[in-house]
């Protein structure tokens, strides 16, 4: 099995954290390319600084981590301190990241790397909000056709949304952004908040973490714990959903995931709904698909896998 090249691009995040270390945890499905920031949970300079803790942290220093989008492209950023905590990965105390941020912009990143690599050959794997992505796509059109696909955590249909009612947070910090990605004829697989919702970390799947009993076991215990405060309060839920995660699972386990392949349409005019994924899940519009909705995962696979891989670092 060749390993899938992806780039992530993200916004660091504890469920962030989880997902960029289980895909530097997989080398032999997952190839990370680069990882490209860019704010949402937290500001620019704490994402970016949050991606190089946690390469860090997985031992992997290497990876290249490059500084994006300071904001959306059309509206003024929004964030999630309330759910994250003023760092983005408060829960474990982490040193600062010695290694280096690299050179250059995001966005031009995403285009070199595309343009670089055989086309088709490499993934975009977005865990925050859209506008590194969809600037990529505006300043250079080519590289759309290069894109392998575009598997993304974002979006929400039976459940609602978790920013505004209608709103999932990734979508709705940039809607135009998500608008550009979800009509670029590139194939997109969603993790949105129906299937994530699942992939909770109950009291015995954090002690699995922690019983790791390395660096790495103890942080994603710990960054879970403090996670979950939130979300059990909100939801009544028996923990914390890994949101994040359920992108690099799906490139290493797609079994563990079933959905359904439909019109999902991104809501960019009303202030009520703004953000809104307009997903058509009974197929009742005319509108052609252009995106797998993932609605389903087999939550203890999941989290054995995740498990099982955290260990390897």
């Amino acid at each position: 099995m060749t390993a899938r090249k992806i780039i992530i691009d993200t916004d660091p995040g504890q469920d962030d954290a989880v997902a960029i270390l289980l895909a530097l945890a997989s080398p032999d499905e997952i190839e990370v390319l680069g990882i490209t920031c860019v704010a949402g949970n937290v500001p620019l300079a704490l994402t970016q600084k949050n991606a190089r803790i946690v390469c860090e942290l997985a031992g992997k220093p290497d990876v290249k981590v490059f500084s994006g989008a300071d904001r959306p492209m059309n509206r003024t950023l929004v964030t999630a301190e309330h759910v994250h905590g003023k760092t983005g990965l408060d829960g474990p105390t982490l040193p600062d990241p010695a290694m280096l941020l690299q050179d250059g912009h995001a966005v031009d990143y995403i285009i070199d790397t595309l343009r670089a690599y055989e086309s088709g050959t490499v993934t975009l794997c977005p865990l925050g909000p859209l506008t590194n992505i969809a600037m990529a796509f505006e300043k250079a059109p080519d590289i759309k056709e290069r894109v392998q696909e575009i598997i993304l955590m974002g979006g929400g249909y039976f459940e609602g949304g978790n920013i505004t009612p209608s709103a999932e947070f990734n979508i709705y910090v940039d809607p135009q952004a998500a608008d550009i990605v979800f009509k670029s004829e590139i194939p997109i697989v969603v993790m949105p908040l129906d299937v994530t919702h699942k992939a909770l970390v109950t009291k015995s799947r954090n002690d699995a973490f922690r019983t790791i009993g390395t660096p790495v076991g103890h942080a994603v215990a710990e960054m879970t714990d403090f996670f979950e405060r939130f979300d059990k309060e909100k939801y009544g839920s028996e923990g914390a959903p890994l949101h994040d995660p359920c992108v690099t699972a799906y490139l290493i386990r797609p079994n563990l995931f079933k959905g359904r392949h439909i019109n999902v349409e991104i809501e960019t005019q009303s202030e009520l709904t703004m953000g809104a994924t307009v997903a058509d899940w009974w197929r009742v519009s005319d509108r052609a698909p252009n995106a797998l909705f993932i609605g389903d995962l087999d939550a203890d696979g999941f989290f054995s896998l995740l498990t099982e891989r955290l260990a390897r670092l």
